[in-house]
């Protein structure tokens, strides 16, 4: 299937314009501060962007993933950072699609205006990581609602979310049929909970500027219309939205592919020694443009993922693939851009290095490089379980 014939040139040259706005040193003293890009994610909300996804009557603009995914991208061609909103986007898919009337009808406004902001999901635990049915945090049903107790890891932008989604064993694994049963979604007021101290958020320092942190749950009071469609369920409900999150990852690193291409051809047609420009010898020139074409060939798998999810058909294979080869071709090109760079690469001035350490997330999170292969054999191949 090839990309769909959809003129996305207005959008693009719209969120280049905002982009604009916020160039290179933006990021760079961020990233060198620890700090949160917060005019950058307003303009956002009042242009709307993040409300891409969410229909017109809530007050969002419709529209669909494979336009989403083309926001998030030219963020990162950009020479952005998309992940400190991009959570936004596919977390209220789980609220659009399984949530209850009242709930969107409270939330989705409020959210499309940027009046709350959901940016923080809490899944991942610390012995848990992507084994997410092995998951300890506890929501006990108690009167009528839900007291939770348990930690939350690696979840990013939990200090700069109002509201947090979070996934909760409702029933004990050894109670339930299937390991995938008896797990819970529920969405409440985050910082409510901070201020009552029934939260706690540490931060996690890491390598990248992702805001990422620790989360604790102290006899954590929620009300029963907290919960996300039914008990025992959220498994199933964050699954759908998995894909989802794949394409926009995959738009990131196609963003981030496409950012590093420019960079290392503009330096290398440049930069001169010994008489001639750099890029001028095969050794700079084929690493590349091979990983060009591994580029290009991963932004095919993304409009094919994104027009089937838009579709409402099946696309679990094509998104992972999507994710897994974006992924790779864009750290192949962080490579080779600092590889042209050569020192210069090194200086923050230049923005390869943090690009170099953004980039290099996606082969990890939020799913490893290793997993898709895993589920490519086993479930697209046929090819025999793993023990």
């Amino acid at each position: 299937m090839s990309q769909p014939q959809v003129d996305y040139a207005a959008l693009r040259e719209a969120m280049r314009g905002l982009c604009r706005r916020y160039p290179d040193s933006y990021w760079r003293e961020l990233d060198r501060d620890g700090g949160y890009p917060d005019e950058f994610v307003n303009a956002m909300t009042e242009s709307g962007y993040l409300a891409a996804l969410i229909p017109e009557n809530y007050g969002g603009s419709g529209l669909g993933i494979a336009e989403a995914s083309v926001i998030l991208e030219e963020i990162n061609r950009s020479g952005g950072n998309a992940a400190v909103c991009h959570a936004q986007m596919y977390i209220m898919g789980s609220l659009l699609r399984h949530g209850s009337q009242a709930q969107k009808e409270y939330y989705l406004p409020r959210i499309a205006s940027g009046d709350l902001r959901l940016q923080a999901f809490g899944v991942t635990e610390p012995d848990a990581g992507t084994d997410t049915l092995s998951i300890r945090t506890t929501a006990s049903a108690e009167g009528e609602g839900f007291r939770v107790n348990g930690q939350k890891i690696w979840t990013s932008r939990a200090r700069q979310s109002d509201l947090m989604l979070l996934l909760a064993r409702t029933t004990p694994a050894d109670q339930v049929d299937k390991r995938s049963h008896g797990l819970s979604l529920f969405l409440f007021d985050l910082r409510q909970a901070v201020d009552d101290g029934q939260v706690e958020i540490r931060p996690i320092q890491a390598m990248i500027n992702h805001h990422s942190t620790q989360v604790f749950f102290h006899d954590l009071m929620l009300p029963g219309d907290a919960l996300i469609g039914e008990a025992g369920k959220g498994f199933k409900y964050i699954l759908d939205g998995m894909n989802a999150e794949r394409i926009l990852i995959a738009a990131e690193s196609i963003g981030d592919g496409y950012w590093f291409v420019e960079r290392a051809r503009n330096y290398a047609s440049e930069r001169r020694v010994f008489g001639r420009a750099i890029g001028a010898n095969q050794g700079i020139q084929f690493p590349i443009a091979r990983a060009y074409a591994d580029l290009r060939a991963a932004d095919l798998m993304r409009f094919e993922a994104a027009t089937l999810f838009d579709a409402g058909q099946a696309c679990g294979a094509e998104a992972n693939m999507a994710k897994l080869l974006a992924a790779d071709a864009a750290w192949d090109l962080a490579n080779a851009a600092l590889q042209t760079h050569g020192g210069f690469g090194f200086a923050t001035e230049y923005d390869i290095e943090r690009k170099f350490r953004e980039t290099r997330l996606y082969q990890v999170a939020p799913v490893s490089t290793n997993m898709i292969l895993s589920y490519l054999a086993q479930h697209v191949l046929g090819m025999p379980r793993s023990y």
